[in-house]
Formats: C-alpha cells, structure tokens, sequence
C-alpha cells in the first residue's frame, strides 16, 4: 500500500475517533444546566421593614378665629417661637371693648350701692346698739321707781309717809314704765328699718353679682378678639396678613384658619407600613429615619403608636369607609419618635425609616434568592414513580391530585454534580439574606442563581458550576 493512502486512512480514523469523543461529550452535556452556587454559612441576620412618610410635630393646634373682624395686629411671623398663653395676633374689637367699660361702669355703680346700702345697714346696728342701751337703763331706772313706790305705798298705808311723798313717787314710775314702752317701740322701728336697709343691701348685691357675670360675658367675648397660643412651640403655617377679615366657627374654611402652632419639642415621622409587615412590628422598635432633605446623614428612633386602621395606598381613605375594593393594597399608619431631632427639621419634610423588627445571633442564612417554589408532584422520582395513565377508566382521587399540587419552599442543593431540592423552614429575612430554620446543614452548598435557571430546574438536574462575576448563563 502506498504512503499516501496509508496518510488518508489514519486521517479518517483519528476523524470518526473525534466525532464519536465530541458526540459523547454532546450526549453527556444533555439537559445540564450552568449555575452559580453559595454556601450555607452561619451569620448575624437582622429583620428590617422599610417605610416612607413625613416629619410632623407630636402635637400641633390649628389655631382659629373666635370672633369676626379685621386682623388689626400679627405679632409673630412663620418660624417664631411662642410661649403658652401669649398673645400672636389680635381682631379689631371695638365694640366688644366699648361694652366691657360700660358694663363695669354698672358693676362700680352696683357697687357704690351695695357699699352705700351696707354703710346704712352698720349705722343702723350701732343705733340699735344705742337703743338696746337706753332700755336697759330704763328697766334699771323702772327697777329703783318700783321699789321706790313699794316702800312708799306702804309707808304711807302705815301713815308713816305723807300722800305727796307718795303721789311724787308713783308719778316717778309710771314716767320711767312710760319712757321704757317708748324704748321698746323706738327698738322695734328701728329693726323694721334695720329689715329694710337689709333687703336694700341684698337687692344692691344682687345687682352686683349680676353686673359682674355680664362684665365676665363680656370680657370673654373680648379676650376671643385676642388670638392666644395654647402650648409652647413654633409657627408653622400663617396663611393671614393684615387687613383680612377672619369668621369663626368654620371648620377647614381658610377664613378662619389664623396660624398653626406645632410643639417641636418632639418630632416624628409617620411612615406608612404596607400590611404585609405592620404585623411585625411593635412599640419601642428601634428604627433609623432618612430625611430627605438633609442627605448622608441618618437619625435614630423608636415607635410609639402603631395604627389599628388599614388606610388604602391609591386614596388615602380608610379601607372600612371606601367602596373601593377590598383587594387594593393597604398601608398602616406608624409613627416613629426621633430621639435627638436636628434643628433644622422642618414639618412636611419627606422622610424613609428602616425599623428594626428582629435581629438574630450566629444563625444559618442562605441568599434570599436561592428560595424557589415546586409542586410536590414535581418533585418525585418520575423514573420510580410514573403517574398512571388515564385512559378515561380509572377514576380521579382527588386528595392525592390535591397532594401533588401542594407547593414546597426550598433551596436546590448541589450533589455529585446534581441539584437536589431540599425542603426548608425559614425564620426572619434580612435585606439580602434569610434564616434558615431546618433542611440545611453549615457549609451545604447551593444553587443562588441565574433566577431563570433556579425558576425552570428539575429536581437532581445535572449542574455545571460557574461561579465568575458577570457571566451570563444560559442552559446548555
């Protein structure tokens, strides 16, 4: 045989030998999968939820107008600060002040009788007082011309005494018996004056009380010209100026909206929390709030009041009195205390809080995109058990069909090359990771990715492992 030929043959045998080594390599590459695996590790894991809202004061009071009238006076501006009970604005109040000095000219006129009548009913005691002298001093002199007489009258019965004696001291009796009936009855008249000076002094503080409860009715309609701040704290909002004519008794009517007075002494944010985490939340959770404008820079806190009444996202109405259907998102309303607010915070502001909710020592923690969803039907050994053909005979037993579409959560564990689902129990979700409860072991090593290839894998694929940054996997 020729050189040649022998050169061709070798050729076409090292060529069928290389086809039939790729075709192998092609048929053992058959349905594997390229991923990108973690491993299971012990860590620290904290829960957080995530919220966005506003900077508003703890308590705040619109304040109102209580009288009609003109705005004749500001006395502060937007961002003082303002002491309980000052002044901060007042309304043209003339008449209202025109009717006090009236009415205290009555009340001092009221007075000056009461005080006249009250003079009257003191001299009239001290003349009773002096007439209460004069019969005692009667009675004491009727006393002696009684006993006078008695010892004349018998004297002269005994012809001891002359009838002259006799007649000067009967006269002297019925002159002193006399002048006590006119004791007794000028005592009597002046306690009948004494009544009346009485009921004059009562009458005249009548009037008194009465002129001094229209001068407080009246004072009170004149303090309401005077716009009076309930709490210490800072000017918010004063939508007023000077000139403008306010009206009272309105509610959420910019004419009688003066000025909003908020007590910045405690600052909150009130985020709103989407149901699905507001059940894990409770009082005093400690939190970290973002404000927007005051970047780079985060400020510490705590809940203090968790809302009980879900509030639709799209609307902002509660979800109890909207027609709107049940099924719309909802968020509860929580606010959150700053504990040391910065001084340049403003009400309004925009602000994002990440509250701490658990926090977990030294746990197993897996990526959190490594949790994956199949049917438990899914899951079984289709080369040890084959699902019955249903040739239209055999009836349906549906607790078993029931059983295979019951989903599992798990992680693809990777073994000799295959990935294996592994049912787990998971705990709190960190902000990339998630603890893991049972079905993992430390250093187990599991499939994290592509999402594509983690959400379409069978059970005990066969893997190949491509763990370099940015590479981008498809299924061989």
């Amino acid at each position: 045989m020729k050189t040649g030929w022998k050169i061709v043959i070798g050729v076409l045998i090292l060529a069928v030998v290389a086809g039939g080594v790729v075709a192998s390599i092609r048929v053992g590459r058959q349905g594997q999968v390229t991923v990108q695996t973690g491993t299971v590790a012990k860590a620290d894991l904290t829960a957080v939820v995530t919220a966005s809202g506003e900077i508003t004061p703890r308590t705040y009071t619109d304040l109102g107008a209580n009288a009609l009238g003109l705005i004749i006076e500001l006395r502060v501006k937007e961002g003082d600060r303002v002491k309980k009970g000052q002044v901060v604005a007042r309304i043209e109040s003339v008449q209202a002040t025109a009717d006090v000095v009236a009415q205290k000219a009555t009340v001092a006129s009221a007075e000056a009788d009461s005080n006249a009548a009250e003079a009257g009913l003191k001299v009239q005691d001290d003349t009773i007082k002096g007439q209460q002298a004069t019969i005692e001093k009667t009675k004491a002199g009727l006393d002696l011309a009684k006993i006078n007489l008695d010892r004349y009258t018998e004297g002269y019965k005994a012809k001891i005494f002359a009838k002259q004696d006799f007649d000067q001291h009967k006269s002297d009796y019925d002159t002193q018996a006399a002048a006590l009936r006119e004791a007794e009855l000028r005592m009597d008249q002046l306690v009948s004056q004494r009544a009346q000076v009485l009921a004059q002094l009562v009458s005249a503080q009548r009037r008194v009380a009465q002129a001094q409860a229209g001068l407080t009715r009246l004072s009170d309609v004149l303090e309401k010209f005077d716009v009076i701040a309930p709490l210490d704290g800072v000017v918010t909002n004063l939508p007023v100026r000077i000139g403008e004519t306010v009206v009272p008794g309105i509610q959420n009517s910019a004419a009688s909206a003066v000025m909003t007075i908020a007590d910045m002494s405690l600052i909150t944010a009130e985020v709103k929390v989407d149901e699905t985490d507001i059940v894990n939340l409770k009082l005093g959770q400690m939190a970290a709030v973002s404000i927007d404008a005051i970047p780079n820079k985060t400020f510490p806190g705590h809940v203090i009041q968790i809302g009980n009444t879900a509030i639709l996202r799209s609307t902002g109405l509660v979800a109890s009195s909207s027609a709107t259907s049940s099924t719309e998102a909802k968020d509860f309303k929580v606010t959150i205390a700053l504990d040391d607010p910065p001084d340049e915070v403003r009400p309004g502001l925009s602000a994002s809080a990440k509250i701490t909710t658990s926090t977990r020592h030294e746990v197993l923690t897996i990526p959190i995109q490594a949790l994956t969803v199949r049917q438990k039907g899914d899951l079984e050994d289709t080369a040890d058990k084959k699902k019955p053909v249903d040739n239209g005979q055999n009836p349906i037993d549906l607790a078993a069909d029931k059983e295979r579409k019951e989903e599992v959560i798990g992680v693809f564990v990777v073994k000799a090359g295959k990935a294996e689902f592994q049912k787990v129990e998971t705990g709190i979700t960190g902000a990339t990771d998630i603890e893991v409860l049972s079905g993992l072991e430390k250093d187990d090593t599991i499939v994290i990715g592509p999402y594509q290839a983690i959400r379409t894998m069978r059970n005990e694929s066969k893997v190949k492992i491509d763990n370099r940054a940015g590479v981008t996997f498809e299924k061989s």
